[in-house]
């Protein structure tokens, strides 16, 4: 599979990163379109992550409307906008295209291909809920940035994983979560 990566400059640079650990741990991955917002990187140097580097990942600018993931004959199967700050979800629930990331969007959504979008928010206004309802009517996916915690998390690491395996899952791509298997569920 060949996916899209869309990184915008909501808070959750770790959803970014495990995101491509996930996919370059995955033989079902060949390739990775990686597109950043412009703050994206303010982001990601704040929260003090740091993205891994592959010969598998190619870096698209996003204002380059030129990038193949801006063309539906490009054949990317997949994308995925994690985290995805709800200005971001906006404009691709209304089809505007004035970023690589938005373009690369509207393409999944009319060549009826997987796009997921990790919402990263709370609370929730009636905007937000309306643009995410026609992102879903459209076609897209919404994963809310919402661990779980009934595996007993004991690091951040692991309760951002509970997301970021969930999200990596609806496209289509199986992952291992370390610790489903070896924990127990707590007791009642």
């Amino acid at each position: 599979m060949n996916i899209i990566v869309a990184i915008t400059g909501a808070s959750g640079a770790i959803y970014a990163r495990q995101t491509l650990e996930l996919l370059l741990a995955s033989n079902s991955v060949e390739r990775i379109a990686l597109i950043l917002s412009d703050h994206a990187e303010d982001v990601i140097t704040a929260e003090r992550e740091q993205l891994p580097e592959s010969e598998r990942i190619e870096r698209y600018a996003n204002n380059d409307m030129w990038a193949s993931p801006a063309s539906g004959s490009a054949r990317w199967d997949a994308m995925i906008v994690v985290p995805a700050s709800m200005g971001t979800v906006a404009r691709i629930a209304q089809g505007v295209s004035r970023t690589l990331i938005e373009r690369a969007a509207d393409v999944m959504l009319k060549e009826r291909r997987r796009l997921v979008a990790v919402v990263r928010e709370t609370p929730y206004s009636l905007i937000h809920l309306r643009n995410m309802v026609a992102l879903t009517e459209a076609g897209g996916i919404v994963v809310p940035a919402s661990p779980s915690f009934y595996f007993c998390p004991e690091s951040i690491e692991e309760v951002a994983m509970s997301v970021t395996q969930r999200a990596v899952a609806m496209l289509g791509i199986a992952t291992d979560h370390p610790a489903w298997g070896d924990k127990e569920y707590a007791k009642y």
